[in-house]
């Protein structure tokens, strides 16, 4: 275990090794997270970012199996709150809350203390974790993006 794992209720939440990508799609999947497989969001895509920042994979493993997984990013200026999913039965046991935490910690091990997270409006669930946590609510924000690809 590194620096980073940590144990709550028969859960470790640790960095997510290379052998262990694949799993993550399977986790979305499971906790209704739409994701990109062709795209940002395949296999190939998920092993390059890895390789450039392998403290930013965190995942929650019950008796080997991955059960929740976060991917952090650092754009330089302040740390982001990525992909968070719990698989539905190991909801309710603090692993969202766990692994948000673990994000925050290796973002401050790169020397942040801002961070972010942008969360789709129909996700009630985890609006209330992040607000439980401390995230406020930034209304004078409006998200936009250009996609040059349906897969991005």
């Amino acid at each position: 275990m590194n620096g980073l794992a940590k144990k709550i209720a028969g859960v470790t939440v640790r960095r997510i090794r290379h052998d262990e990508l694949a799993q993550i799609p399977g986790v979305w999947k499971a906790a209704g997270l739409p994701h990109r497989p062709s795209g940002r969001d395949s296999l190939t895509k998920l092993r390059s970012q890895r390789s450039k920042s392998p403290d930013l994979f965190l995942g929650a493993f019950a008796s080997g199996r991955l059960v929740g997984v976060v991917i952090a990013s650092d754009d330089g200026r302040k740390g982001w709150i990525n992909r968070l999913a719990v698989v539905p039965d190991a909801r309710g046991k603090g692993i969202g809350a766990a692994l948000v935490k673990a994000s925050e910690n290796a973002l401050r091990l790169r020397g942040h203390r801002l961070f972010c997270v942008l969360i789709e409006t129909d996700k009630d669930t985890s609006k209330t974790l992040f607000e439980k946590m401390g995230y406020k609510h930034e209304r004078e924000i409006l998200y936009c993006t250009k996609r040059e690809s349906e897969s991005y």
